[in-house]
């Protein structure tokens, strides 16, 4: 929790709530602003998935959360803070969304009465926070479900579970935000009119539908380390939000593929701080500062990376994590165990055959047996059609060129990487190595 945010909830901590035979004791207006500022950064998102639960719909859900958040801001002055205000903000909202919907009488399953004699006694019980974990996970799921298009799983999971704006998650894409919105009005309909569940996976079914989920998580933080395009090499708020969506994956479900993709994605962003100059010009692997790369995520996702191998049926994250965890004992680039890393693309490239592994490979093949053999390696690939559209595949046979010196072939393929490169640093980069060779 941010310090801002604890010292506001601690604030609004010291008022209790009054006893039932009491009167209530105000509470400054301004603090509570401030307190409920920072439960809605906070909490809000625990409070939607279990409002999604309850209501059966998102965009029920989501003004639901708001109107309880204007509920609290009118009451609790002067009523006192509650005992759990989770708990408050959850029966608020779902009380006042019943109300709107018995008012404007659309709903059908209004029609009993009865069953709505008392609204919020299902949630006067005893809060059950386990209960609330489950409802995040079961979000998490619904948003990655694969009757949805895999744009709209990214889209609706970045809105819905994380809460950035649509306006957010446009820019970070490059897609205009009518056409974001659009494509998360349309995922929010295909589940509800498909009757898609709001619910984690049988245990039979988990293996297929934990795949999607963790793809869903990579490709948020792949945007977010690498960015596709535009002038910034990385977007952090992305690869944040990717992190504490493996953390809650992790957290919730502990499958060594979720570790293996946790792993993974700490290990890379520990590396973030040494990626770029101090002007935003890319750095690469072998030239960064490790001094600056972060200790604690290189522990951490060491650790994790144990754990999901321990599991003797490591999937591909495991793989990948495993090989970012070799770069990351290194103590310099010199000191790499490139025939480790080229060992580990090889199991990769087993369980998961794809010409973008088959190019990492390659890469770890020059550096542990020379750059003929690595870009025989890459020529192939090419030769096959494959990868043609890749800039970074070019941008590979140009540096292997280079090293052999075969200045021409290296200018050429300087050429056809810039000429698919979107991202400035890397455009700069490339520029600037094909001005080197034809100095």
């Amino acid at each position: 929790m941010a310090q801002e945010t604890h010292d506001a909830l601690l604030a609004l901590d010291s008022h209790h709530a009054a006893p039932a035979n009491a009167e209530p004791s105000p509470i400054n207006a301004d603090a509570v602003r401030e307190a409920l500022d920072a439960l809605y950064r906070l909490e809000s998102r625990h409070i939607f998935a279990t409002l999604v639960r309850l209501l059966g719909d998102f965009d029920v859900a989501e003004e639901a959360l708001h109107d309880a958040f204007r509920a609290a801001l009118e009451q609790w002055p002067s009523a006192g803070l509650p005992a759990n205000p989770r708990a408050w903000l959850v029966s608020a909202g779902r009380f006042k969304a019943i109300d709107g919907m018995r008012r404007r009488a659309r709903f059908d399953v209004l029609e009993d009465a009865d069953a709505l004699a008392d609204p919020v006694s299902e949630l006067t019980e005893p809060w059950d926070d386990e209960g609330v974990e489950d409802d995040r996970l079961r979000l998490i799921f619904t948003c990655c479900h694969p009757a949805l298009s895999p744009d709209a799983q990214v889209a609706l999971t970045l809105r819905e579970v994380c809460g950035l704006a649509t306006e957010e998650i446009a820019s970070a894409f490059l897609t205009p935000a009518p056409t974001l919105a659009q494509r998360i009005v349309r995922a929010k309909a295909k589940i509800r009119d498909a009757h898609i569940p709001y619910q984690v996976p049988t245990h039979a079914d988990l293996p297929d539908r934990l795949e999607s989920v963790l793809r869903v998580v990579y490709l948020v933080f792949n945007e977010g380390y690498s960015a596709s395009s535009g002038a910034s090499l990385t977007r952090r708020d992305l690869s944040e939000e990717a992190i504490r969506l493996g953390r809650l994956l992790v957290e919730l479900l502990p499958e060594p593929e979720a570790q293996g993709l946790l792993a993974l994605m700490l290990l890379h962003e520990s590396r973030r701080a040494a990626r770029c100059s101090p002007t935003g010009e890319l750095v690469l692997l072998d030239a960064q500062d490790r001094s600056l790369w972060n200790r604690e995520q290189i522990a951490e996702g060491s650790a994790l990376v144990e754990q999901s191998l321990k599991s003797r049926r490591p999937g591909p994250y495991a793989l990948q994590a495993a090989i970012a965890a070799v770069h990351a004992s290194a103590s310099a680039a010199t000191a790499t165990d490139w025939a480790q890393i080229a060992a580990l693309y090889g199991l990769l490239l087993q369980i998961e055959p794809s010409p973008v592994i088959e190019l990492n490979r390659a890469v770890a093949v020059a550096m542990r047996d020379g750059p003929a053999a690595g870009l025989a390696l890459v020529d192939a690939i090419l030769g096959r059609g494959d990868l043609a559209g890749y800039h970074l595949a070019h941008s590979v046979r140009a540096d292997l060129c280079r090293r052999l010196g075969k200045s021409e072939e290296a200018i050429m393929a300087y050429q056809q990487a810039l000429s698919l490169v979107r991202q400035e640093p890397e455009r700069r980069f490339l520029e600037q190595r094909l001005r080197e060779l034809t100095a």
